[in-house]
């Protein structure tokens, strides 16, 4: 009887705990955080569901280059152009272009340079992302797809030859006319150069630049390509601002960026954080995500690219500069990625 006793007494006060918990909970400011239950990616909710896979293979491609392949149960198909979130041991969520063969139902093959100066994520790839570690991914996305085209021109620089290499095999099995510039510091830090000088053949699909060697690539090929082109880039930001350059006049090349657009790079306006109660002020030369983090430290955030979509929050008032690369246009209306948007006018009001 005493031992009832004593469970009917702990089971009363874990209750009373519970309730007491649920009502500071729910009469908090800043309740519930964040706002949106899950960020949402904007091409299907598959490819925001996290999915468990192991590294089964690690090899080095090019000098200061990790290739892993990926391999787990249930993994969505994808086509080329197609990229993956990572989310690092850390909890970092980095994105990376799969580089694999789109027939392999079982893995999925990306690859990464080490940049030392970076934010921490290619340094955790290399550093820690052995054989054997297990990883949660997400996605299959394709922000950079191959449309159909009987002619290609593609022009690739250093790592951004991940994206581009499917579409070359793709080009390459449909029997379209193609080339490519492939373009890198040298030719050891160049993945993949010998399999794509192999699709390449002896013609002159394929022209390597390598820096050291000869210089900067000469682009002037594309204006005089016929209209039937679908011209490709991805590579370093001066790259691609060449290649637009280089583009007649009417016709537009099609882009896969390392970064997002600038954070900054437009006037200070003011936010107001509904649910606290609280107004500060974005400077001109700041981030909004990193203004709200001042006043709500707790705030989910990662990539702060505007890839992932783990800092989005609903806008209840006020015109939106949007930056991401992840939202469609219907949750556009009312909301935003805080980590690279911007208020277009002078005041935004957030869920927050």
């Amino acid at each position: 009887m005493p031992r009832l006793t004593t469970v009917a007494l702990v089971a009363g006060a874990a209750l009373l705990v519970r309730r007491a918990v649920r009502s500071r909970m729910t009469t908090a400011p800043l309740w519930p955080m964040p706002s949106l239950d899950t960020p949402v990616s904007g091409y299907g909710r598959g490819s925001t569901v996290p999915r468990k896979v192991r590294v089964t293979r690690r090899s080095t491609p090019a000098e200061g280059v990790v290739e892993l392949r990926l391999e787990g149960a249930g993994l969505p198909a994808w086509q080329p152009g197609a990229h993956i979130d990572l989310v690092l041991p850390s909890g970092l969520v980095r994105q990376y272009s799969l580089c694999g063969d789109p027939g392999d139902p079982a893995s999925y093959t990306v690859a990464t340079r080490l940049v030392e100066d970076g934010r921490g994520g290619s340094r955790e790839v290399h550093g820690q992302l052995r054989e054997g570690v297990e990883i949660e991914i997400r996605g299959p996305r394709n922000r950079f797809p191959l449309v159909g085209s009987p002619a290609y021109a593609f022009v690739a620089g250093g790592i951004g030859i991940t994206p581009v290499l499917s579409m070359l095999r793709a080009a390459e099995a449909a029997g379209a006319d193609w080339r490519l510039v492939y373009c890198g510091r040298s030719r050891a830090t160049m993945p993949y150069l010998e399999e794509i000088e192999r699709l390449g053949g002896d013609g002159d699909r394929v022209t390597v630049v390598a820096e050291d060697e000869s210089g900067f690539p000469g682009l002037e090929f594309l204006a005089h390509l016929p209209a039937e082109t679908a011209v490709y880039c991805c590579g370093p930001d001066g790259l691609m601002d060449a290649v637009a350059a280089a583009m007649p006049e009417g016709r537009t090349a099609r882009f896969e960026r390392f970064t997002a657009a600038a954070t900054t790079g437009g006037t200070a306006f003011e936010v107001e954080l509904r649910r606290s109660g609280r107004t500060l002020t974005v400077a001109a030369d700041r981030s909004l995500l990193s203004a709200v983090r001042e006043e709500v430290p707790g705030l989910m955030y990662s990539c702060q690219q505007g890839f992932c979509g783990t800092c989005q929050q609903r806008v209840l008032e006020g015109e939106i500069d949007h930056r991401d690369e992840l939202l469609t246009d219907e949750e556009r209306d009312d909301s935003m990625l805080i980590c690279v948007s911007r208020c277009a006018g002078k005041r935004l009001v957030l869920d927050l």
